[in-house]
């Protein structure tokens, strides 16, 4: 493997912070997500695989840890991941987001599912936190932590969430029928606070 700084494009007395800008710069780039259906989208797949093992190493030796990816669970998480909690613990959610999108496909394990879904749920869109959830304790069935958020975000699918910022995922990419008759009536109830009549039944 080629030096992790010279991948990075940083000196070898970088601070941590400059290694977390120098990657995420490096993953907004070649993300392969970024290369669907072109030609360079192999090259942009082996440059972020390159790009996540560099980071890895990097992070590994400031912490004075072999390689981070099998240290295991430290404190709850995973040190691969502990940067991403602690960010979303912060409220820091895109730049989480922008980690977790950096993540290889093949490398999203149980816990990369569980963190994705907190940013989700912490955003409002519901239901995509709701299948993220369920792939962390499909992965991971036996994770305790990642059953009881399952079933707590269960609980409130089967007691509703309410209409306020409820992302919904539905094909037709449009509102429901109580979404429409619940606006209906707070028109109304506008209405006929300004003396006016918007739905004469109700």
């Amino acid at each position: 493997m080629r030096d992790p700084y010279e991948v990075l494009g940083i000196n070898k007395n970088a601070t941590e912070e400059e290694v977390k800008a120098a990657y995420k710069e490096l993953a907004k780039k070649y993300h392969p997500d970024n290369y669907n259906d072109n030609p360079l989208s192999d090259l942009a797949e082996e440059k972020m695989k390159e790009i996540n093992e560099a980071y890895d190493a990097i992070m590994a030796r400031k912490r004075g840890r072999g390689s981070s990816r099998q240290s295991g669970y430290q404190g709850g998480r995973t040190s691969e991941f502990a940067d991403i909690a602690n960010l979303i613990n912060s409220n820091r959610l895109e730049e989480a987001q922008e980690l977790l999108d950096g993540v290889d496909i093949s490398k999203r394990n149980a816990e990369w599912y569980y963190l994705n879904g907190s940013v989700l749920y912490k955003r409002g869109w519901f239901d995509d936190a709701y299948a993220s959830f369920s792939t962390a304790c499909r992965m991971d069935p036996s994770n305790p932590e990642y059953r009881a958020t399952f079933e707590r975000i269960n609980n409130q699918r089967r007691g509703g969430f309410g209409t306020g910022g409820y992302r919904t995922t539905n094909t037709t990419g449009g509102c429901t029928g109580c979404d429409m008759c619940s606006s209906l009536i707070c028109a109304d109830c506008c209405c006929e606070c300004m003396g006016g009549d918007l739905v004469p039944c109700c």
